[in-house]
C-alpha cells in the first residue's frame, strides 16, 4: 500500500507562519515594554530590518531592473505582497503631484486572525509593513514616508497603507574610496 501524500502549499504556509508567530512576537513586546508608542516604534524597526534583506531576496527571484518612476515602484511593492504574504493589495489613491498612493486589502495579510484588546487601542499592529516598506526603498536609493490611514483592527472596513515618495537618495562612496 502506499501512502496518501498532501501537498502543502509553501507560500500559504509561510504567510499563515508568519502570522501566527508575529502575533506572539506583538503580545510578549507588550508585556515587555509596556509602552504602546515604544511597541509601535519597535514593530517598524523590526519591519524595517527586514526590508533591508528582503529586497535583494525580492531582486533575485524577480530579476527586476531599477523602477525609473513611482508608478513603477508602486507595482513592485503589489508584486512582494503577493510573493512574499500570498496577498496582493490594491494601488489607488494617487496623488495630484504622483508622489503618494495607497496600498489597501480588504484583509491584511498579518492581522488575519486578531482582535485587539480595549487597552492595546493605540497599538498599530502592522507597523511592520511601513518599516519593512521604508527599508527595502532605502536600499534602492528611495526615501519614502509610510503610515496606516485606516485599520480593520480599528473598526474600519479596510486596512490602507498610505505611501509617500520623499527623496532619491544619492549613491554615497564610504570615506577613502574612490
Amino acid at each position: 500500500m502506499s501512502r496518501k501524500t498532501t501537498r502543502l502549499d509553501a507560500k500559504k504556509v509561510n504567510s499563515e507562519l508568519l502570522t501566527l508567530t508575529y502575533g506572539a512576537l506583538v503580545a510578549q513586546m507588550i508585556k515587555d515594554i509596556e509602552n504602546i508608542d515604544d511597541v509601535n516604534k519597535q514593530l517598524e524597526r523590526i519591519g524595517y530590518n527586514m526590508g533591508i534583506r528582503l529586497i535583494e531576496d525580492f531582486l533575485a527571484r524577480t530579476n527586476s531592473g531599477r523602477c525609473m518612476e513611482l508608478r513603477e515602484t508602486a507595482d513592485k511593492i503589489q508584486q512582494a505582497f503577493k510573493l512574499y504574504l500570498g496577498m496582493q493589495p490594491s494601488v489607488s489613491s494617487w496623488s495630484n503631484a504622483g508622489d503618494e498612493f495607497s496600498l489597501v486589502w480588504e484583509q491584511c495579510p498579518i492581522s488575519e486572525w486578531v482582535e485587539l484588546p480595549p487597552d492595546v487601542r493605540g497599538l498599530k499592529y502592522c507597523n511592520l509593513l511601513c518599516g519593512a516598506l521604508r527599508g527595502a526603498l532605502e536600499m534602492v536609493q528611495l526615501e519614502i514616508h509610510s503610515w496606516f490611514v485606516q485599520d480593520q483592527l480599528k473598526g474600519d472596513p479596510v486596512t490602507e497603507l498610505r505611501v509617500k515618495y520623499i527623496r532619491r537618495l544619492e549613491d554615497a562612496i564610504p570615506a577613502g574610496e574612490d
